[in-house]
């Protein structure tokens, strides 16, 4: 048998957080083709990280398993919390989700449930840390999105960096006289999402969940760690991917214009 996937998230004392998650991770084991998935939580969650290694661990046997990190971008959780309970552990950790192209996808997708036209400039509003590794991987994204979208994008942080998630609107307010969209880059909805609808943005945009773009990364995560095993679980899903998205609701997921 394959390695177990140790998929591992943030967390939040949200419930509608922990439920997203758990969406996407359901996700991905249906595409995985008989990889075992299970998902842990840095803090504010259950099963804690420590207690998804042991559960890993019992389960993998002698197959082992791979850390996941359901993160968009390096930074202190990733090169502190999960790298250092991995090491103690001794399972390998693979890449962070972002930056990349199948977010923009994801992203894009979301900007257009929420009903953003497709020439609106837009702030990539992430959740902001002290880490310069993640602001910069967070400017590389917007980068990628304004690419894809012919339209500028400008990345803005909803705590610990600037420019401010309202500063950006601003920004891209005054410089093409338009109204300006923001694109929560963020798993899953909980305290800086709700910060999101405080904002000077036209739009908010739902946070990525449990998008098949991200089900899909995440495998391909494991299989650059695990060579020959993501690739062939992925062949065994074809045409499913976009369908049975998760139980969870467009109100949980806060996609909408906001009101005037």
């Amino acid at each position: 048998m394959s390695p177990v996937l140790l998929a591992v998230a943030h967390g939040s004392r949200d419930p509608a957080a922990q439920q997203c998650v758990l969406s996407l991770t359901s996700r991905v084991a249906r595409l995985a083709g008989g990889i075992r998935v299970r998902t842990a939580f840095v803090q504010n969650a259950k099963p804690s990280l420590a207690e998804g290694l042991d559960d890993a661990a019992t389960q993998a046997g002698a197959d082992g398993m791979v850390v996941v990190p359901l993160l968009l971008s390096s930074g202190y959780h990733l090169s502190s919390d999960i790298a250092g309970a991995a090491r103690a552990a001794g399972v390998p950790v693979a890449r962070p989700l972002g930056p990349g192209p199948p977010l923009v996808r994801a992203l894009s997708d979301r900007l257009r449930e929420a009903g953003v036209p497709g020439q609106v400039p837009v702030v990539l509003a992430a959740a902001g840390s002290s880490d310069p590794r993640a602001l910069a991987d967070a400017r590389r994204q917007a980068a990628m999105l304004a690419a894809h979208r012919h339209a500028p994008v400008v990345a803005g942080f909803a705590t610990a960096a600037r420019p401010t998630v309202d500063e950006a609107v601003s920004f891209l307010a005054d410089l093409t006289g338009q109204p300006v969209a923001v694109a929560a880059y963020l798993l899953a909805p909980g305290l800086f999402h709700d910060r999101l609808w405080l904002s000077t943005g036209s739009w908010v945009s739902g946070p990525i969940g449990d998008h098949p773009a991200v089900a899909e990364l995440v495998l391909d995560r494991f299989g650059e760690t695990v060579p020959g095993t993501a690739g062939e679980a992925r062949s065994l899903y074809v045409a499913g991917a976009g369908r049975g998205m998760a139980d969870w609701t467009r109100s949980a997921r806060g996609d909408r214009r906001k009101s005037a």
